[in-house]
C-alpha cells in the first residue's frame, strides 16, 4: 500500500509538515465553521470525579448532528476545495465517523461524496452515513484496507480524497474542541485524548502548547491497536482485534499527526477492553449520555491510573456516540456481570424429581431472582442419571451471590461460578 497521502499534499504537492498546523489555523477554522457545527457543552462531572478522584470534565461531542466531532474536521476542509473539487467531488476512507461528517457537511454544500469503508463497519455507522447522502463502498476487513481502494478511486474517478486524520485542515477543524474547552475552563490541568490516527489530539495539542505550555496532554490507544504509542516509542507491536474501540482502530497512524504527537504530546497510554466497557457503562449510567468504546477511553485511562490524575482537572472528550445498540445491550450486561450483579452459577444435579425444584427453594430464600435456566443432559462427562444446570440470575451486588453459593454448597450441591474472560 502507498503512503498515506492528505488532501492538502494532493493539492499543494508537498507533504504536510507540523508547520502547517498553528493555533491560528485552528482559530480560522472556528471562524469558518462556526454556526454549521453544534457547540457542544463542557461540564463538571460530580460524581465520575468522586470515582477518580481528579476533578473530571467532560467535552460532549457526541451531541454533534452525526453523533461525533469528526464534523469539525471535515466541514473545514470542505470548505477549502476549490469550485472545481467540490464539483468533482470528495472521497474518503472511514471506520465511520469521519464518513458521516462528511457526508453530511458535503451533501448540504453539495459536493457528491463517496466512502469507502471495512466490511466491519457496524451496520448502525453505513446507515447513518447512507441516510445523510454519502455513497457508502464496501471494501476489505481492516481501516489500512478499505483506505488503498479509497485511493485507487480517487484516481481513476478524478477525486479530492479527504483524509480521515492526516491533513492538517482536519486536524484544525477537529483542534476548535480545546479551543471551546479552554473558553468554559481555562484552568484545565490536563487534556485526555482517544487517538485512532491522531487527526484530533493533533489539533487539540496544537491550541494546548499555545494558550498553555505547561499543561499535560495524554492520548490514549486501545490496548488492541497500539500502532501510535509503538511509533512514537519506538516499539514493535501486533495491532489487531475485535475491539469495542473500532473508531480509533488503526493499524497504521498518519505521517502528519505522528510528527505533531512527538513534538506535542506528553504521553500515550494504553486501555484493555474491560476497561473500555467500564467506562461505556459509567457514562451512561452516570451521566445518562450513550458514547462509543472510542469515545469512552479517555474515560477509561483515567479510571486506569488514578495516582497519574489524583487532584488534577481534567478535560476528556466524548468523542462520538455511534454505537449498536445490540453492542451497548451487550457491554451493559457484561458490566453487571463484573459487578456481580449478574451471575451464572453451573450446578451438578441428580436426574430426578424434585432436583431442581430443590435447588430453587435456595435461590427463593436467599431473594435472587432466576432469568434464565440451561439444563444439559447429553453432552457432560457425568454418569448417566447426572446432569449439569446453568442458572442465570440477577442480585443485589456480588455479595448476595456469595451467600447463595455457599448455601447451595452447604447443601451438598457441587457449583461453580462461570467468570466472564
Amino acid at each position: 500500500m502507498n503512503a498515506p497521502h492528505s488532501s492538502l499534499s494532493s493539492r499543494t504537492g508537498h507533504a504536510p509538515t507540523p508547520a502547517d498546523l498553528t493555533i491560528d489555523d485552528v482559530r480560522a477554522a472556528a471562524e469558518r465553521i462556526a454556526g454549521a457545527v453544534v457547540k457542544t457543552p463542557m461540564m463538571h462531572s460530580r460524581t465520575l470525579s468522586e470515582i477518580t478522584g481528579a476533578q473530571i470534565w467532560l467535552k460532549f461531542e457526541n451531541l454533534q448532528f452525526t453523533a461525533a466531532y469528526k464534523e469539525r474536521g471535515a466541514l473545514n476542509a470542505l470548505l477549502q476545495l476549490t469550485e472545481e473539487q467540490r464539483s468533482r467531488g470528495v472521497i474518503a476512507a472511514s471506520a465511520g465517523n469521519h464518513s458521516q461528517g462528511l457526508s453530511y457537511h458535503g451533501t448540504r454544500l453539495g459536493v457528491p461524496v463517496t466512502i469507502v469503508m471495512p466490511r466491519t463497519t457496524p451496520t448502525v455507522k453505513v446507515m447513518q452515513t447512507e441516510s445523510v447522502g454519502g455513497n457508502v463502498v464496501l471494501e476489505g476487513e481492516t481501516f489500512d484496507e478499505a483506505y488503498a481502494h479509497a485511493c485507487e478511486l480517487e484516481k481513476e474517478r478524478g477525486l479530492t480524497f479527504v483524509h480521515p486524520f492526516d491533513d492538517p485542515h482536519v486536524a484544525a477543524g477537529a483542534g476548535t474542541v480545546a479551543l471551546e474547552m479552554f473558553e468554559e475552563k481555562d484552568d484545565l490541568d490536563c487534556i485526555v485524548t482517544p487517538i485512532g490516527g491522531g487527526g484530533l489530539i493533533s489539533g487539540m495539542a496544537t491550541v494546548a502548547r499555545a494558550l498553555k505550555p505547561d499543561m499535560e496532554v495524554v492520548g490514549v490507544q486501545a490496548g488492541l491497536f497500539p500502532s501510535m504509542f509503538a511509533r512514537i516509542k519506538g516499539e514493535d507491536r501486533d495491532c489487531g482485534g475485535d475491539t469495542l474501540a473500532e473508531g480509533i482502530a488503526v493499524k497504521r497512524p498518519g505521517d502528519f499527526t505522528s510528527q505533531v504527537i512527538a513534538d506535542k504530546v506528553d504521553d500515550i497510554l494504553l486501555v484493555d477492553e474491560p476497561s473500555l466497557e467500564k467506562a461505556v457503562s459509567l457514562l451512561l449510567q452516570i451521566e445518562k449520555t450513550v458514547v462509543e468504546g472510542a469515545g469512552s477511553a479517555g474515560l477509561a485511562a483515567v479510571l486506569d491510573n488514578p495516582e497519574r490524575f489524583a487532584g488534577k482537572s481534567v478535560g476528556l472528550v466524548l468523542c462520538g456516540g455511534n454505537i449498536d445498540t445490540r453492542l451497548l445491550a451487550n457491554v451493559l450486561l457484561r458490566d453487571l456481570a463484573r459487578q456481580g450483579r449478574l451471575a451464572r452459577l453451573r450446578v451438578t444435579l441428580q436426574d430426578r424429581p424434585g432436583a431442581l425444584f430443590r435447588v430453587m427453594r435456595l435461590f427463593n430464600e436467599h431473594n435472587v431472582n432466576i432469568i434464565e435456566i440451561y439444563h444439559q443432559r447429553i453432552f457432560t462427562t457425568l454418569p448417566a442419571k447426572g446432569l449439569i444446570t446453568d442458572i442465570e440470575c440477577e442480585a443485589r451486588d456480588a455479595e448476595q451471590v456469595d451467600k447463595l453459593v455457599a448455601a447451595l454448597r452447604e447443601a451438598q450441591y457441587k457449583v461453580q461460578v462461570v467468570e466472564l474472560n
